[in-house]
């Protein structure tokens, strides 16, 4: 069966290659990927899938699938770019890749049964769309979630930080600055909240990192500022930890406000981030896939700092999230121009077709191997 797969993604090859180059050619910013997401679409329906498009109203989303029944093998793909950059870290790639695993193992599902998902996940860059979907129910009866991320290196699925993106804004007084100086207003709000929680921060726990900005204080120092806002990442291994630290930064929102008598309000801003939870027995038959298919270095599990919002879909079923290099030039980093056009060199898009033939192996794996499957989730239900 791996054989009719292997030729499927050697038949589609230039198909596939094509989708990928016209990502990269005309990138779209999130959550307007609309070019993008109907030619996925057109690409799909003509390989057979069954296609629903604006997926729970999402207007660049959609949910493809092929087969019947269980189990259910689920790739995602992601398809935004940054404004006036292009595909800096590579959506088009990470998508053509999905795509040509789902094309591949959606070749032979008739034939052994079991069906092959494929969602359209709109806005990553701005914290994307997959907690939406998590709420929603969207992988409540998925088996495994298979992605691999184009990178400068080729490793094995580890975890990313879990983050909150906390908004702080504080309301009070307005008018000449020189005639309210007796009263306090929403940027005194703000500044002692930056002064308490600098320093408050000696007690936080070693791991937890806090970014933070002032997103609005007034635009001239003749008028006070009538609203003063805040923006902070609050970033920690484990989410349970960051929530403390959340809560000590909502309490002295609240102490501030009441101290200087000001309105305040709290928000998210963004959808947060949950780490990644790395099923390991996935990870273990991705990577005797991947050396299988001729990549032979694999890097043991990397921890990223950065957020993933595949996080909150890896503590609903199990999830992988390796890495594989498109580059073989090492003075070329991660998320510059250089790398934006690795992904459509042709080294690097093949190295792609290596890491989808891989993710569509490990998902033929689990599919005709029930005791793997069975591994598969007791790892993730005993955790």
């Amino acid at each position: 069966m791996k054989n009719f797969m292997i030729s499927a993604l050697e038949k589609y090859k230039e198909d596939i290659k094509a989708l990928n180059e016209f990502l990269f050619n005309n990138p779209e910013v999130s959550y307007k990927e609309v070019n993008s997401c109907n030619y996925i679409c057109e690409f799909l329906s003509r390989h057979n899938f069954k296609v629903e498009r604006n997926f729970l109203d999402l207007n660049t989303s959609f949910f493809a699938s092929k087969g019947n029944g269980h189990p259910k093998i689920c790739f995602l793909c992601e398809y935004d770019a940054l404004l006036n950059e292009g595909h800096l870290t590579g959506h088009n790639l990470l998508t053509a890749t999905s795509i040509a695993a789902a094309i591949a193992l959606g070749e032979i599902i008739d034939k052994i049964n079991g069906s092959v998902i494929i969602i359209g996940c709109p806005g990553e860059y701005l914290g994307g769309t997959k907690s939406i979907m998590v709420k929603q129910g969207v992988f409540d009866d998925i088996d495994a979630v298979l992605v691999s991320h184009p990178d400068i290196i080729t490793s094995e699925s580890g975890s990313s930080s879990a983050i909150v993106p906390m908004q702080v804004k504080f309301s009070g007084s307005n008018g000449f600055s020189f005639l309210n100086k007796e009263d306090y207003n929403s940027l005194d709000g703000i500044l002692l909240t930056f002064n308490i929680l600098n320093a408050l921060q000696k007690g936080f726990p070693k791991d937890i990192e806090i970014n933070s900005i002032l997103s609005k204080g007034g635009y001239t120092p003749l008028l006070v500022p009538s609203e003063a806002e805040a923006k902070f990442y609050i970033r920690g291994k484990e989410m349970d930890v960051v929530r403390v630290v959340e809560n000590k930064i909502r309490e002295i929102v609240i102490y501030v406000s009441k101290l200087i008598r000001i309105q305040y309000s709290i928000s998210l801003y963004e959808p947060e981030n949950e780490e990644l939870r790395t099923n390991r027995t996935l990870n273990r038959l991705f990577s005797h896939n991947l050396k299988e298919n001729g990549i032979i270095h694999i890097e043991a599990a990397r921890d990223i700092k950065s957020g993933l919002s595949l996080g909150v879909v890896s503590k609903k079923v199990p999830t992988i999230h390796p890495y594989f290099s498109i580059v073989k030039n090492e003075a070329i980093k991660y998320g510059t121009k250089e790398f934006a056009k690795a992904t459509i060199s042709e080294y690097g898009f093949n190295e792609a077709m290596k890491a989808a033939l891989s993710l569509a192996f490990t998902g033929y794996d689990i599919i005709v191997n029930e005791n793997l499957l069975a591994e598969v989730k007791k790892e993730f239900y005993n955790k």
